[in-house]
């Protein structure tokens, strides 16, 4: 469907009914291996499959373009909804691209799934969305959950260099830190890719999988062939409560825990990592600001203890206004498009920031650290910035793209920096391993 549907361009309305079910286990085990849609944590969320309908986005107003659409065809939607719990009901997966000028079928784009089931809190819930049906008997799983092939293993995986081979990437860091200390920005993340290859027809499930079981704390997501387990949320609105969890600021764990307890109080008084922190927490607050009504920004980050790396964190949150500036408050889409990009993935000042990764980089970041996420009917939902995460060829099912990124301030390391890029990598080899 294009990127601007209208009531004449939808051959029909969308027909959407949401009705409560047992629980089915876990979620993602309902997931077919043909273009799976995700975003669960600790177990809850949402997972889908199928495509009702499909809206295409690009350019600098892609993410208000999204928006529009999906409101026309809501407008049009006949709807019965039994549960109206957040993620009931009309639902939309979203993935866009980092870049504001992306092109093409990578610059963004929300999926609306054909059967989703989802769970929060003990209640579980299946919808399903037709396009030019009547509301008829209420849908069961057994009715919808078709046939699911065995998950398959990828098998051997091998590495290869991406855009830029990894002793490249150290000019690349010192590039960014000679930028900074000539006062051109404050702080700028830059990101490489790595190539895998996978001897069988990647299968999402097995990485969503594996993600989800060692990286229960992060969201695990799949939309449009973007999949990953990422440990930061961008922003999440529901009922006029926003929440938005930064991270930046990171040093890799050592196996030992005694060891990882002195890092994370190393990394708790580092000036280097608290001045990177510092900027992203004042980028999503400032960010915030203008549509709530008051915040609370954490006067110091907590260490966030993942498998791999240890994080600086904040849970930066705040009460939308009702009105702001005459207008109604923004949907969570449309606070996503205010908060990227962060910091976090950016740097500071934004725009000398994006300037520079375009100059520096020397890659295409695809959706890598652009918004993933979700959007309900009524305009709330979640969005988590892509990372942890890689990118399927969609030409190559058996062609990948790993990113991993990493905030540069004056005090940077070049090497220091490419050994935090591994240990980022580090969430997705693992999901790709068949061991």
């Amino acid at each position: 469907m294009s990127a601007d549907p209208t009531p004449t361009t939808v051959p029909h309305p969308l027909v959407v009914r949401t009705v409560r079910v047992e629980d089915p286990g876990a979620l993602l085990d309902l997931l077919p291996a043909d273009a799976p849609l995700a975003w669960v944590r600790r177990g809850d969320g949402l997972v889908g499959w199928g495509e009702a309908l499909r809206l295409e986005v690009s350019g600098p107003d892609r993410f208000a373009d999204a928006e529009a659409a999906w409101g026309r065809v809501l407008a049009h939607a006949v709807v019965r909804d039994d549960v109206r719990l957040p993620g009931s009901g009309p639902v939309a997966f979203g993935s866009f691209a980092f870049d504001a000028h992306a092109s093409g079928p990578s610059a963004g784009a929300l999926v609306v799934p054909r059967v989703v089931v989802g769970r929060r809190g003990g209640t579980t819930w299946l919808t399903t969305i037709e396009s030019g049906a009547v509301i008829g008997r209420a849908p069961t799983l057994r009715g919808v959950v078709g046939h699911r092939a065995p998950v398959r293993a990828p098998g051997e995986v091998t590495y290869a260099d991406g855009a830029v081979p990894a002793d490249g990437w150290r000019d690349v860091v010192a590039h960014g830190v000679a930028a900074i200390r000539a006062g051109r920005v404050d702080k700028v993340v830059l990101a490489r890719d790595v190539v895998a290859r996978t001897a069988q027809p990647l299968d999402p499930r097995w990485v969503l999988g594996r993600l989800a079981d060692a990286y229960p704390t992060c969201w695990t997501f799949s939309v449009d062939g973007m999949l990953g387990a990422t440990p930061e949320l961008l922003v999440r609105s529901e009922k006029g409560l926003v929440t938005s969890r930064v991270l930046a600021g990171t040093v890799r764990r050592t196996g030992d825990d005694d060891a990882d307890l002195a890092r994370a109080a190393i990394l708790a008084h580092s000036s280097k990592d608290l001045e990177e922190h510092e900027y992203a927490v004042r980028s999503v607050a400032d960010a915030l600001e203008p549509f709530c009504s008051s915040t609370n920004v954490p006067d110091v980050p907590f260490v966030l203890h993942l498998p791999n790396v240890l994080h600086l964190a904040s849970d930066i949150t705040g009460v939308l206004a009702h009105d702001v500036g005459g207008a109604a408050a923004p949907s969570s889409l449309g606070l996503a498009a205010a908060l990227h990009p962060t910091a976090a993935v950016c740097g500071t000042p934004t725009r000398a920031a994006r300037e520079l990764i375009a100059e520096v980089e020397g890659m295409d970041r695809g959706r890598y650290a652009g918004p993933v996420g979700w959007l309900g009917a009524d305009g709330d939902g979640e969005w988590g910035i892509a990372l942890r995460s890689a990118e399927i060829d969609p030409q190559d099912p058996h062609r990948l793209r790993l990113f991993a990124g990493c905030g540069i301030v004056a005090a940077s390391d070049p090497a220091a920096e490419l050994a935090e890029s591994e240990a980022k990598l580090e969430p997705m080899r693992h999901a790709l391993a068949s061991d």
